[in-house]
């Protein structure tokens, strides 16, 4: 079994980290500084060092050479945050096998460690089978085939087991978390999975879907008032915050909260505190928060609909939860499920679904997604009256195939990597609008959107660069 150091300040990081690879047949040990690295490293064998650029007491440059001078031939693979080329290109040069930047994708760490052992392999002649074992094709089944409770199936596509690597990866933290994805992909169902495989799963879950409270009783709702505290405040009540404690809250829709109830969530999830409404009492928390949006929240901050501080409170770790159309193969699976369930409510004895019905709906497009998916069984199982259910008990939009774009709105992906809508003459002005415009995101996306840093790269002013993203409509 191949044995990986792990020297990384950040102590959940290294527990994350560790566990996951531990899942994957490696034996893990970890250290916080880079001193104590180099102690374990001096003290035991290691095939691997994953280590992390900036540590508190040394350099990762000087970890890696005091490594590369113990043991030449141990790979070390280096993880960092700050996504710079010139730090890429200096660490391979001082015999780093590859560099990774957060937040860690567990494929991407898998693959770069199966390719260190490869090529470690072709070089020593040992066989490659072994390096085999630790792709994420040949991993075991992930255990999530349903939820705790059943009541939710785990789909076998590509996309969703990666959803569900990314859940088994962050669930035993106590990251905020942002889950991204259209209507109906089952945001909330996922982050009810991450609290029921978390150490919080015997505390309350609370669901709030921001996009039904008005602004005026939001504050309430979220942080609960005393009696007297406003007209038709007749008793004392808990808000959300208070029910969750201990446990989780879900905050779905949230980009329709207030710009002033955005900046009394920001205090408390900074202090961990609160008041009711009217009251003076101040309570803590110890709550875990995760939010959901279809709208890139990256976007409405840019546009003035979100706080900045409170998107980079929230962004500890975010999952893009895949649409159905991109989840083919969990069609049938789902189909079973659903019409399992919906077998049950209603107390029939049905088998399954005829061939036509199952090449309708891998056709269509689920604009829905699992939502609507669900639904159409439930009415199916309902008008059915055989043993397989019929293409005639299908809506019109499935049996007809309806094609569908999804709105530019919801695609979260494209929200960021999209470029504005600039005239089409190509002039010489607009081409240096474009490429201005490149630059900038370019720059922006390398410095995880830090503005101040992102003017001292491109050596101007951050007042300048604010006028530039404005004229940019960023």
């Amino acid at each position: 079994m191949k044995r990986i150091l792990i020297i990384d300040d950040d102590m959940d990081m290294c527990a994350l980290l560790g566990r996951f690879l531990q899942r994957n047949g490696f034996e893990t040990d970890a250290a916080h500084t880079g001193h104590k690295g180099i102690a374990k490293f001096n003290e035991q064998k290691f095939d691997i060092v994953l280590c992390d650029f900036r540590l508190g007491d040394k350099d990762g440059k000087d970890v890696l050479q005091e490594i590369k001078a113990i043991n030449p031939q141990t790979i070390v693979i280096i993880i960092t945050g700050y996504s710079d080329i010139k730090t890429a290109v200096d660490v391979i040069k001082l015999g780093a096998f590859d560099y990774i930047t957060k937040p860690l994708i567990p494929d991407e760490v898998l693959n770069v460690i199966s390719k260190s052992l490869q090529s470690v392999n072709q070089g020593t002649g040992e066989a490659r089978q072994e390096t085999t074992t630790y792709a994420p094709a040949t991993k075991k089944k992930t255990t999530f085939v349903t939820s705790p409770d059943n009541e939710f199936l785990v789909g076998q596509a590509p996309a969703t087991k990666e959803l569900y690597k990314q859940i088994e990866l962050v669930a035993p933290t106590n990251y905020s978390i942002i889950l991204y994805g259209e209507s109906g992909t089952g945001k909330e169902v996922v982050a009810k999975t991450i609290h029921q495989y978390s150490d919080r799963k015997d505390k309350p879950f609370i669901a709030m879907d921001c996009g039904t409270l008005s602004k005026e009783l939001a504050g309430s709702e979220l942080f609960g008032h005393v009696k007297g505290a406003f007209t038709g405040a007749l008793n004392d009540k808990e808000g959300h915050f208070e029910m969750a404690n201990g446990g989780t809250l879900f905050l779905d829709e949230v980009t329709n909260l207030s710009y002033e109830i955005q900046a009394a969530l920001l205090r408390v999830i900074q202090e961990r505190k609160f008041r009711r409404v009217g009251g003076s009492k101040e309570m803590s928390l110890d709550i875990r928060v995760i939010v959901a949006s279809n709208e890139n929240l990256q976007d409405a901050y840019r546009k003035g609909k979100f706080r900045e501080d409170l998107y980079h409170r929230f962004n500890e770790f975010s999952i893009i939860i895949p649409p159905l159309r991109n989840r083919k193969e969990d069609i049938p699976l789902f189909a079973e499920f659903f019409l399992h369930k919906a077998k049950g409510e209603l107390n029939k004895d049905i088998d399954g679904f005829e061939p036509e019905v199952v090449r309708l709906f891998m056709e269509y497009s689920w604009p829905g997604n699992l939502r609507e998916f669900r639904n159409v069984i439930r009415r199916a199982a309902l008008l059915n009256s055989s043993k397989l259910i019929s293409a005639k008990t299908l809506p019109w939009e499935i049996t007809n195939s309806v094609s569908y774009t999804p709105a530019a709105e919801t695609n979260v992906v494209a929200a960021i990597t999209s470029t504005p809508n600039l005239n089409k003459e190509s002039d010489l002005r607009n081409a240096a609008s474009l490429a201005e415009y490149e630059t900038i995101m370019n720059v922006l996306k390398q410095v995880n959107f830090n503005k101040t840093k992102a003017a001292e790269i491109l050596k101007i002013d951050r007042k300048t660069l604010y006028n530039k993203l404005k004229g940019h409509e960023l």
